[in-house]
């Protein structure tokens, strides 16, 4: 009798708490769908740079601005995940065929001020993955490797120190 009580109050309570704007289902759907897409979608540091090089490429850091003042892949763009939108990724990314390539505080050791470690399964390239797919970008590519950012070839700038890639 208490498990109905309790079921048809969870089922009113959750009628009254429902928001359009709030989808968790459509949500797991996109990450699967995304961590499907992103198998491919890895790549090393050598090709993190070669494509970094190529015309029509954006470097996208989802930290926050305080962090990528900080330190950031030189050539870069800045905007932070919690600002990413319709609005955001329409002014920064129009096109949606843009190859963008991200990366995370956990693509990087030995600069635990520029760089936090965060949960593995809470790192920034797997939210900002899935938030680009489910805004229809497909052309996304991860960093995939732990680099020390003191040995990296990537080139580093912001307030903290510039670094020139170790080559």
């Amino acid at each position: 009798m208490h498990l109905v009580l309790a079921l048809l109050f969870a089922t009113a309570a959750d009628k009254l708490l429902v928001n359009p704007r709030i989808d968790m289902d459509a949500y797991l759907r996109a990450a699967k769908a995304a961590a499907a897409d992103r198998v491919t979608h890895r790549v090393s540091e050598d090709d993190f740079l070669k494509m970094a090089a190529e015309p029509g490429t954006i470097v996208l850091d989802a930290r926050s601005r305080a962090l990528f003042d900080r330190l950031h892949i030189k050539g870069a763009v800045n905007l932070s995940f919690p600002d990413i939108g319709y609005a955001s990724l329409a002014e920064t990314i129009p096109d949606k065929n843009t190859r963008i390539l991200i990366y995370c505080n956990n693509n990087f050791e030995n600069d635990i001020k520029a760089f936090p470690l965060k949960s593995a399964n809470a790192s920034l390239n797997l939210s900002t993955y899935i938030a680009l797919y489910s805004y229809g970008y497909r052309n996304v590519y991860e960093l995939g490797p732990l680099l020390d950012v003191n040995n990296s070839k990537l080139s580093f700038e912001g307030s903290e120190r510039p670094h020139e890639g170790a080559q």
